[in-house]
C-alpha cells in the first residue's frame, strides 16, 4: 500500500499546529531544556561523588534499547579514540567490572530487570555507578544512597530523550576523565537556537528540519554515516522516522551507499519520462524514488561532497546546513554537531508526521 499523500503544506503554520494533537513539536523542542537540566544537576554537585584519585580504567554504558542505547553508541564513537579510558557500550553488566570502573546505567524503565541487575552488580563490585533512569521502583531500591541517580527532571517520551542521555554521558565524562571538558550550558544554547530555526513559524527555505522533511517526502530513504559516530546517528534517525513519522528507512555505512550508487541505486528510480506515461490501473503503483542522506561533520563535508559528486538524489547533511537564506555559522565541536543533527532529524520526523493531518 502506498503512503498517504501530504494533506498539509509545510508552510501552513496553523495547519501544522492544529494537526499536532500529541504535542510532538513541543516534545521535540525540549532538547535545550533537557541539556540545561543536566547542567544544573552538575552545578549542584550531583556528580561530586564520582571524583576519584585516578582516572577510571573503563567507562561502561549499559542500555538495552531505544534512545539510551543510541546515546551510548554515539558517545563511545565520538570520544572513544580520544580519551584516557576506553568507553564500552554493553547490553548487560560486563563480568570483569570492578572498583576501577565507572558505569552508567541508562533507560526509561525503572523496573527493567537487566538495568536493575546491572546497577546492583556494579554497586556490589565497588564500581562508581550512575543511574540515568527514573528514580522509582526496583532501581530506586537498588541505587538509593549507593549510586549517583540522575533522574529526568523533564518528562518526554523515549523518542525525544536522546539529548538527556547524551547530556548525562557528557557530564560524567567531564567529571571522571582528565582532558575532557564539556560546557553543557553552551550546548543547551546551541540546541535552543537549533529548535528556534526549526520552529513551525519559519518557512521552508530557512528551516532545516522542514527542508529535510520536504526532501524525504514521498521517497524511500537511506541514511548513512562515514564513521562510527555518524552511523550511530543514522541509526537513531532511522528509528525516529519509523517511530514518529511511521516511515521505514535504512541506516547504513557510507561504503554501503557508495556500492549501491555504483550499481544504480538512483537510476532504478522512476524518471520523469516514465512517470508521464504511467497509468496506475495498467502499470500498478509507481515505484518511489530513493533519496540517500549522508551525515557528516562540517570538517568532513567537503570530502563527502566530492566523493558523491555526480550521483543524483544524494544529500550530504551537516550541522552547518541551515537553509538557503542563512549564513554559515562557525563549526561547533564534534559532539555539538552530532546532537544538533539528531534534534534536526527528530523535528523533521515530526513534520513528516504532521503533514499527513
Amino acid at each position: 500500500m502506498s503512503a498517504p499523500h501530504a494533506t498539509i503544506d509545510l508552510d501552513d503554520v496553523e495547519g501544522l499546529l492544529a494537526a499536532d494533537r500529541e504535542g510532538l513539536l513541543r516534545a521535540a523542542s525540549m532538547a535545550g531544556a533537557q541539556m540545561r537540566a543536566t547542567a544544573a544537576a552538575l552545578e549542584e554537585g550531583a556528580l561530586a561523588s564520582l571524583h576519584g584519585d585516578h582516572p577510571p580504567r573503563t567507562v561502561i554504558w549499559v542500555a538495552t534499547r531505544g534512545a539510551a542505547e543510541s546515546a551510548g553508541a554515539m558517545l563511545a564513537a565520538a570520544f572513544g579514540g580520544s580519551t584516557g579510558a576506553p568507553i564500552v557500550v554493553a547490553s548487560e553488566v560486563p563480568p570483569w567490572i570492578g572498583a576501577l570502573d565507572v558505569m552508567i546505567v541508562a533507560g526509561d524503565d525503572a523496573a527493567d530487570p537487566v538495568l536493575v541487575a546491572t546497577a546492583a552488580s556494579g554497586i556490589r563490585r565497588g564500581a562508581r555507578v550512575v543511574v540515568a533512569a527514573p528514580d522509582e521502583g526496583p532501581l530506586r531500591e537498588v541505587a538509593a544512597g549507593k549510586a549517583v541517580v540522575l533522574a529526568p527532571r523533564l518528562l518526554v517520551s523515549d523518542e525525544f530523550a536522546l539529548v538527556r542521555y547524551l547530556a548525562v554521558g557528557l557530564a560524567v565524562l567531564h567529571v571522571v576523565l582528565p582532558g575532557v571538558s564539556v560546557d553543557l550550558a553552551e550546548l543547551a544554547d546551541a540546541l535552543d537556537a537549533e529548535t528556534l530555526r526549526n520552529s513551525a513559524g519559519r518557512d521552508l527555505f530557512t528551516n532545516p528540519a522542514k527542508s529535510l522533511a520536504e526532501r524525504m517526502s514521498d521517497r524511500d530513504v537511506v541514511l548513512a554515516g562515514g564513521n562510527a559516530a555518524s552511523v550511530a546517528l543514522a541509526r537513531h534517525a532511522a528509528s525516529i522516522l519509523l517511530r514518529v513519522a511511521q516511515r521505514p528507512a535504512a541506516a547504513v555505512g557510507l561504503a554501503d551507499v557508495m556500492t549501491a550508487l555504483r550499481r544504480g541505486l538512483s537510476s532504478g528510480s522512476t524518471t520523469y519520462e516514465s512517470s508521464i506515461f504511467h497509468d496506475d490501473e495498467i502499470d500498478g503503483p509507481q515505484a518511489k524514488r530513493v533519496r540517500a542522506m549522508v551525515f557528516a561533520t562540517d570538517e568532513e563535508r567537503p570530502a563527502m561532497v566530492a566523493a558523491l559528486n555526480g550521483y543524483d538524489d544524494v544529500d550530504v547533511v551537516s550541522a552547518d546546513d541551515v537553509g538557503e537564506d542563512a549564513v554559515s555559522r562557525p563549526s561547533g565541536r564534534r559532539e555539538q554537531q552530532l546532537v544538533i543533527l539528531a534534534v534536526r532529524f527528530e523535528m523533521a520526523a515530526v513534520y513528516l508526521r504532521l503533514v499527513r493531518g
